[in-house]
């Protein structure tokens, strides 16, 4: 049986999940938990309610429906996203190969306003690891993050770097980094460069030395997982087709992260859509 995996299980995700479910193909759901949705207190413009709704309950409802026919919820946090001979999402403690992947994890956080940090985007910053590791071979780099993705992106760096510093910007820790990884908790004031990355300026005064700054905050989002396949993204939007397709076969994206209406109604529409198309491409297939 074909199978999907859906990155995400907010609005977008479940209702992709639903569709490709009851289209006969096996369907897992991998989530960090409760999402934005979540934290809505009431919704009252979403149809089918007669009295406002939390949006607790609104999410808690859809998960359980979801599950009665059948779509399987893994509680994993994506960290990356590979292709080989199948799409295949990455988690830290095991891999989900795919016919095709959803991605539908909301809008991506706002990167923080780092002075250099946008100006020097391909030119020592960057936002794949996997991608770009080959281009820092012997230098010294730094990832800025403080969790499961920054450790991923540290690993990935680790086996051709010279050295991998952890810029935490004053996060906690919430992952374990190996030993060999230095960790700056000061806030970083500045990227700096003029036509490329040559460091990145510490609160205190501290200037540490850097050819490339890898960005990895938080979690890996839609747009961040897009930009590591390739898919073609437009700010911090995924570029999808009208069946919700990306520029990557079998790589879909629905929901706040393909831009638009910030709204419960259009990411059940375009989780439906992404849901059915990608069902009815594995048919054919």
């Amino acid at each position: 049986m074909p199978n999907i995996v859906i990155i995400g299980s907010g609005p977008a995700g479940v209702s992709a999940a639903l569709y490709a479910v009851r289209a006969g193909v096996d369907t897992t759901v991998l989530t960090k938990g409760p999402g934005a949705l979540d934290r809505a207190e009431k919704i009252e413009n979403y149809y089918g309610f007669a009295q406002p709704v939390s949006g607790a309950e609104l999410e808690r409802r859809s998960i359980e429906n979801a599950k009665r026919l059948g779509v399987r919820f893994v509680t994993a946090e994506a960290v990356g996203l590979t292709y080989t001979d199948k799409l295949t999402v990455e988690t830290m403690d095991k891999n989900y190969p795919a016919d095709a992947v959803i991605l539908a994890t909301g809008a991506s956080r706002a990167v923080p306003r780092i002075p250099g940090l946008a100006g020097l985007e391909g030119h020592g910053v960057s936002y794949c690891a996997a991608c770009d590791a080959f281009f820092y071979r012997g230098k010294d780099v730094a990832v800025l993050g403080s969790g499961e993705y920054a450790l991923h992106e540290v690993q990935a760096l680790l086996p051709v770097a010279k050295s991998v510093a952890l810029l935490t910007n004053g996060a906690p820790l919430t992952a374990d980094f190996p030993p060999e990884v230095t960790v700056y908790p000061q806030a970083v004031e500045a990227v700096l460069g003029e036509t490329v990355v040559t460091g990145v300026q510490l609160s205190g005064g501290v200037q540490l030395p850097v050819s490339g700054v890898f960005v990895a905050l938080g979690v890996a989002g839609s747009t961040a997982l897009a930009r590591k396949i390739g898919a073609e993204v437009d700010g911090n939007r995924i570029v999808v087709d009208e069946k919700m397709q990306t520029t990557v076969p079998g790589l879909y994206a629905a929901g706040d992260c393909t831009g638009g209406l910030l709204q419960v109604a259009k990411a059940v529409y375009e989780g439906a859509q992404a849901g059915t198309e990608a069902a009815k491409a594995l048919r054919k297939g």
